[in-house]
């Protein structure tokens, strides 16, 4: 037989409906006052970005008109003569390609082996000392929050134009992204096998060896690969800056309008960041699913 569903007499279910009436109002009343404060910062942003819908409607056409007139006039019986008028210094282009991928690798692995050895100080499950942690918390904080472009304008003052001040605004702002990531990726390992290594004598750098890396490398590689791939996208305008790199010859072709070499610029940019990103993609997933398999 079915089961009879019991009612609550109108007394008891007053107050229950009463309590959920008076929650949905409160929700209600959260949500839109929520939504009066996104839409006052809304106004607020527009009004101090100066951010004029119709000046953006009356000059809309010049960003399409000017990509228009980057491109190329390749014409079917004289393909391969325009193809090789349009890239006419493809050689310096591409040795300043490659430039910018090993000024982007150079300050990946700087930045990352710094993060590498900071990021087991800024976790609170490994350090008790909050000074310590604190410190190394806010010193990676500092590396990410200054743009790449401004420590490679400072660096350019101190060294001079070329690739090192990319390298090194590269490998600070990787310092302090990567050692963010690697220190979410600490706080959330299994400590078991860091309280075995303690309780049998283990010193911190050795339970750290011993029991934290080999439950993180491989997520710490997949955050590495991942930084390569944005870079490589940074260290192409590291050039704006003179801090070497494709860049320099892109703004330059920007600013004199040589508008075939901007395209021409701009298609090998893409097609190389296109490409590492596929390669580096796949790696990444391989290593995702060696931790998954663990």
């Amino acid at each position: 037989m079915p089961h009879a569903i019991p009612i609550l007499p109108d007394d008891q279910l007053a107050p229950m409906f009463a309590r959920y009436d008076s929650a949905v109002r409160a929700r209600r009343r959260h949500t839109l006052i929520m939504a009066a404060v996104v839409g006052v910062c809304i106004v607020l942003s527009c009004w101090m970005g100066e951010v004029r819908p119709l000046v953006f409607l009356a000059h809309a056409d010049r960003l399409p008109n000017y990509f228009w007139s980057i491109l190329p006039t390749l014409h079917w019986n004289t393909f391969f003569a325009d193809l090789s008028e349009w890239y006419w210094n493809l050689d310096h282009w591409l040795k300043l390609l490659v430039d910018t991928i090993f000024i982007a690798y150079l300050g990946t692995l700087l930045g990352g082996v710094g993060a590498f050895f900071l990021c087991f100080l800024a976790c609170a499950n490994l350090v008790a000392n909050p000074f310590i942690r604190v410190t190394a918390r806010r010193f990676l904080e500092f590396c990410r929050t200054v743009p790449e472009l401004v420590f490679a304008l400072l660096f350019v003052v101190a060294f001079g134009l070329g690739p090192l001040p990319g390298v090194l605004a590269l490998a600070i702002h990787t310092l302090g992204s990567l050692g963010k990531l690697f220190a979410e990726v600490v706080e959330n390992i299994d400590m078991k096998p860091v309280e075995g290594a303690t309780a049998s004598g283990a010193s911190w750098a050795q339970s750290v060896r011993f029991a934290v890396v080999p439950q993180v490398a491989s997520n710490f590689a997949s955050y590495g690969l991942l930084r390569f791939e944005i870079n490589v996208r940074e260290a192409s305008i590291m050039g704006f800056v003179g801090a070497g790199g494709i860049g320099q010859d892109l703004i330059e072709a920007i600013r004199k309008f040589y508008y075939s070499d901007v395209s021409a610029i701009l298609l090998l940019i893409i097609a190389t960041v296109m490409v590492i990103d596929l390669l580096t993609e796949q790696v990444r997933h391989r290593l995702i699913g060696m931790e998954d398999r663990r």
